[in-house]
């Protein structure tokens, strides 16, 4: 009997994926508890649209996620922070304070998680910082670290 499970079940497959699975199985433990419908021709078609509904959705927010991958190449975030004589700072500049500038300079928000710092940026001037913006798109963002006055 095939069946579109509604949790993700170790072992038989994902939430939202149609399986085969035996009549006894589906009858007297996946429907009683809820944790898949029988896969007729109407769940089968919310399945569907529900389906297309997600690739869509996906498809806006990969796009967007382009559009600011593209804006992020031509601006510059600038972070002030104290620092001594010779360029040496006290400290130093993380993905937190980079990301709360970024939203205050360019109305962009990005979660901190997502900017990709090897190391915090413990030196003054102008440093390229790659951001996660979606799966396989990472923009570039240049990071101007200024001494505060």
């Amino acid at each position: 009997m095939k069946v579109i499970l509604q949790a993700d079940i170790k072992g038989v497959g994902k939430k939202d994926q149609v399986i085969e699975a035996s009549d006894g199985y589906a009858r007297n433990y996946l429907f009683p508890k809820k944790l898949a419908i029988e896969a007729n021709a109407e769940n089968m078609n919310e399945w569907k649209a529900k389906q297309n509904s997600q690739a869509f959705k996906k498809s806006q927010e990969k796009e967007e996620a382009k559009k600011i991958a593209k804006k992020m190449e031509n601006i510059i975030v600038k972070v002030e922070i104290r620092a001594g004589e010779n360029g040496r700072i006290f400290g130093s500049v993380s993905s937190k304070e980079i990301a709360e500038n970024l939203e205050k300079q360019h109305k962009i928000v990005v979660d901190k998680k997502k900017i990709d710092l090897k190391e915090p940026i413990k030196s003054l001037g102008v440093r390229v910082v790659d951001v996660k913006l979606y799966e396989g798109i990472i923009g570039k963002l240049k990071v101007d670290v200024i001494p505060q006055r």
